[in-house]
């Protein structure tokens, strides 16, 4: 479904908060899932499984948004492109097309700082669950 042209869920201010849960899930494996020395003192494998799910859901949504933010803002530069070609003296119309031409730059950048924050967070998953939960072949 197209998203509407002022649409808040292309507000990078949004993915920021949402990257918090990563944050709190490394902070949540770090403190909770025991090194094998402490085992036993808490359900280890369900903690990872449940920590696994959030981080997958927390992951999926992000890439789902960032993806369209940028399928959304093409079309407007597009678009934009298209009726600049038309009108080439509307300084209006280009001050618009360079704003979400800028827009669009960001939002791709995101793709970047996403894949960044996953790593991250799978690579404590990995250190902290390997040996209490093993993920679904899915990944």
């Amino acid at each position: 479904a197209a998203l509407p042209a002022g649409d808040w869920r292309c507000d990078r201010e949004l993915l920021r908060v949402m990257r918090t849960i990563d944050d709190r899930i490394v902070h949540e494996l770090n403190t909770t899932i025991p090194t094998a020395s402490f085992v036993g003192k808490v359900d280890a494998s369900q903690t990872c499984k449940e920590l696994y799910q959030s981080l997958m859901e927390a992951h999926t949504s992000r890439e789902r948004i960032i993806k369209n933010c940028i399928a959304q803002t093409s079309s407007v530069v597009k678009t934009l492109r298209e009726e600049r070609e038309k009108a080439q003296d509307d300084v209006a119309l280009l001050k618009q097309l360079r704003k979400e031409q800028t827009k669009l730059k960001l939002m791709q950048s995101e793709l970047n700082v996403e894949e960044v924050v996953n790593d991250r967070s799978w690579k404590v998953f990995n250190e902290r669950c390997r040996i209490h939960y093993k993920p679904p072949k899915s990944q």
